[in-house]
This record gives C-alpha cells, structure tokens and sequence, in this order.
C-alpha cells in the first residue's frame, strides 16, 4: 500500500496492483462447453508440466516450444455476446478495460490467522474479571440449552480464522500506469503482498 494526495490536498490511501498484460488461453462458448467464459493467463514461468503445454498449444506457441507461459491460469465468466471480437492468443492490456474513475469489485483470499477464539474471531466481549472468573476472561460462554441436547449449525465458536475468498465492492482506480500496467486502488484489497486477485469492472 501507498498514499498520494489530490490536487485540493486530500490524502488518500491506495493499493498498488500489477494488471496484466493477461493473455486469452482459452475461450468457452455455451454451444461447446455449456457457458460462455474467457480463460485468462497472468505472469510468466519456464517451468510447465507436458499437459499444460498440451493446452496451450493453439494459443501460446511459445509456450509449447519450450518458452515462457502464463504463471496462473483463471477463468472469467462472460455474457455469450462478449466473445464476438476477441480471439485465443490475444493480449488484453489494463486501458482496454478499465479506465480512470472506474468502480472495481476485487476477489482473493484473505490473510490466515490461523485458529483463533471467539473474542479474535467473533468479537465476544468475554466474561467478567470479578467472582472468581479471573481465568476465564476470554471464554466462549454457554454454548447451548440442556434441552435441546445438542449445538445448532453455525454457532460462533473458536476456529480457523481468515484463509477465505473474500470479495470487495465498489473500489475505485485512482491512477493508471499503462507503460507499466500498474493501477492505483483507492483503500486495501484482500490478502498479502503477492496474492493473485481477480479484478472485475463494476456494473
């Protein structure tokens, strides 16, 4: 994360992401596959197993000779009239996408914490310190009736925290770097420094 201020002097805090180039891999069509989708690479590796290759073969040549091949692989559902002027093997660049000002929706998977209590994971308020409760400041509680006789599906209880796919709505592109395919988010998006994050344009 970074921060810039506006022409009036407001500070705003960004996150900088790298966008691309992405290459198409793939196109699915609900005629074929049963849906329309674009499959999208992202990066650059050497090493790649003989089947990914196989895969690759119509749209990256390169790849399948031995060179250089998208790192991550993810597919992107479409509307059946968005595949008419695209084809496999192009590069889609940030600009021919997004645009400064856009509204953006981010999907990735959030930072682990590993297994937490209720208190870190929940936000309980714990039990008293007094009436010789002094060991028990961060204990869950009651956790049910006697008569039921059993603990209803989805009681907040201690567990693995964070490790999830979280998705962001209405983030918004505060700079653009073509030359680099760098844009700068207004606010965080999930996950550390590195994780793979699927970007869409806001409808």
């Amino acid at each position: 994360m970074s921060q810039i201020f506006r022409e009036d002097g407001t500070l705003i805090p960004v996150t900088i992401l790298s966008l691309g180039p992405c290459i198409i891999t793939q196109i699915k069509t609900a005629d074929k596959h049963g849906y329309s989708a674009i499959q999208l690479g992202f990066g650059t590796t050497n090493k790649l197993k003989q089947a990914m290759r196989g895969h690759l073969k119509k749209s990256l040549p390169a790849g399948q000779a031995g060179g250089a091949a998208p790192r991550f692989i993810r597919e992107i559902r479409v509307e059946s009239n968005a595949l008419s002027n695209i084809k496999e093997g192009e590069t889609i660049k940030i600009t021919d996408v997004f645009g400064l000002g856009d509204k953006i929706n981010i999907t990735g998977i959030s930072k682990g914490k590993g297994f937490a209590g209720v208190v870190k994971r929940w936000g309980f308020h714990g039990g008293p310190k007094t009436h010789g409760q002094g060991d028990r400041l961060r204990a869950p509680g009651s956790i049910g009736s006697q008569s039921v006789g059993r603990v209803f599906k989805g009681k907040k209880m201690a567990g693995r925290m964070g490790s999830q796919r979280v998705t962001v709505k209405g983030l918004e592109i505060i700079d653009l770097d073509a030359a680099r395919n760098l844009v700068k988010v207004k606010g965080a998006v999930p996950g550390q420094r590195g994780n793979l994050l699927i970007i869409r344009k806001q409808l």
